[in-house]
């Protein structure tokens, strides 16, 4: 039995419970994707604090927004002791406690004394390969002033000088946003352009299940020599198209990956694509999916030796809860890192630097939280 067995959660009742209301502030304004609009500067969003009777606190993400704030259910946590809400080897005990996933890792790691990552088993690398997640389609945004070519080489050169190496960028300006020509056209010179600038970065691209399989193939033949790391949602995921695609790369472009499943998954096709190597990268979402249901999927994943990287964009908090993930898990080539400052939370543990993302090794999920708007 390791050091945190969870005896000590028994003796800690929860006693307080707060819904607080927090906001993020992205460095700049967030463009376009291929099926939506200008994601601007920031959000506003919830989290869940958890006190015990013991003076133990813990924190974290919960579902919901301010707006449509998730019904009150934090009376089914008073009074219960945290070994009845939660166990160290599995993570949250009943469906019911799903909107305290995060802020139960947060309150059980800091009374064991452990950090999240090592809860799970710390079998990964630590610092985090972290990729930049914030190279949208800001050529055609804002609507009124669009950057053109010259914003997304700006955005890399800025993002490269906050420690990120890697880039992903955003395909599919077309049918939404340009015809079929000419924003095939736009995705391919901004792949190029990127790559001719950054030669030794590993470069994604994401077209958020925009294009029909022959683009992609078009689109490839125009960008074979540029060795992408990985597509990522290239359409709608299923079998017929993914093995089409996988087919076409590994005559077209081989070694490149091919990354899917944050938008409403079907977990077991993309284990079943994964196993019969037409999906090489899973993806759902942290929070959407869930942390506990994504620990407890990770022995599966190790004995079928399948790649992942958590889909964790709109917050550098999740970016931080995927990094608990990948330092858990080897099999995690990269993560999306979210360009954020998050108002009310100590961010400054973690810590980016030549496209690495140190974990801290500090109790829970090493962020603390300083305010926020209590509901």
């Amino acid at each position: 039995m390791n050091k945190w067995d969870g005896k000590e959660l028994a003796y800690h009742k929860i006693e307080k419970t707060k819904t607080l209301k927090i906001r993020n502030r992205y460095t700049r304004l967030n463009g376009k994707n291929s099926f939506r609009g200008e994601h601007g500067y920031g959000e506003e969003f919830l989290v869940k604090v958890l006190v015990t009777d013991q003076g133990a606190c813990g924190w974290g993400y919960t579902s919901g927004s301010p707006y449509h704030p998730p019904k009150e259910k934090d009376d089914l946590l008073l009074g219960k002791s945290v070994a009845e809400l939660f166990s160290p080897d599995e993570g949250i005990l009943e469906e019911t406690y799903r909107d305290y996933d995060f802020a139960l890792h947060d309150l059980a790691g800091k009374i064991l004394n452990v950090p999240v990552f090592r809860m799970l088993g710390g079998e990964g690398e630590n610092p985090v390969s972290c990729y930049d997640g914030a190279i949208l389609m800001d050529d055609l945004s804002p609507d009124g002033k669009p950057g053109g070519l010259g914003a997304i080489l700006e955005e890399c050169e800025k993002d490269y000088e906050l420690g990120y190496r890697d880039f992903k960028l955003k395909i599919g300006r077309a049918p939404k946003w340009m015809g079929w020509k000419e924003g095939l056209k736009r995705d391919i010179e901004v792949t190029r352009m990127v790559r001719t600038f950054y030669p030794d970065a590993r470069i994604m691209v994401d077209a958020n299940s925009a294009y029909p399989v022959e683009k992609m193939e078009a689109f490839i033949d125009a960008v074979s020599d540029c060795h992408l790391y990985w597509i990522e949602e290239p359409f709608v995921e299923n079998r017929e198209d993914n093995r089409r695609l996988r087919e076409y790369l590994n005559d077209k472009m081989p070694g490149t990956w091919i990354a899917d499943g944050e938008a409403d998954p079907d977990v077991p096709m993309l284990l079943s694509m994964a196993e019969e190597g037409i999906l090489d990268v899973i993806q759902m979402d942290t929070a959407g999916y869930g942390f506990t249901k994504w620990r407890r999927l990770l022995p599966v994943l190790k004995e079928k030796r399948i790649k992942i990287s958590p889909h964790n964009w709109g917050l550098k908090l999740k970016t931080h809860y995927c990094a608990a993930i990948a330092a858990a898990y080897a099999d995690t080539p990269s993560i999306e890192g979210v360009l954020d400052e998050t108002e009310g939370v100590d961010f400054s543990a973690y810590r980016l630097k030549e496209g690495k993302l140190i974990v801290p090794d500090s109790p829970g999920f090493g962020m603390e939280l300083i305010w926020g708007e209590e509901l």
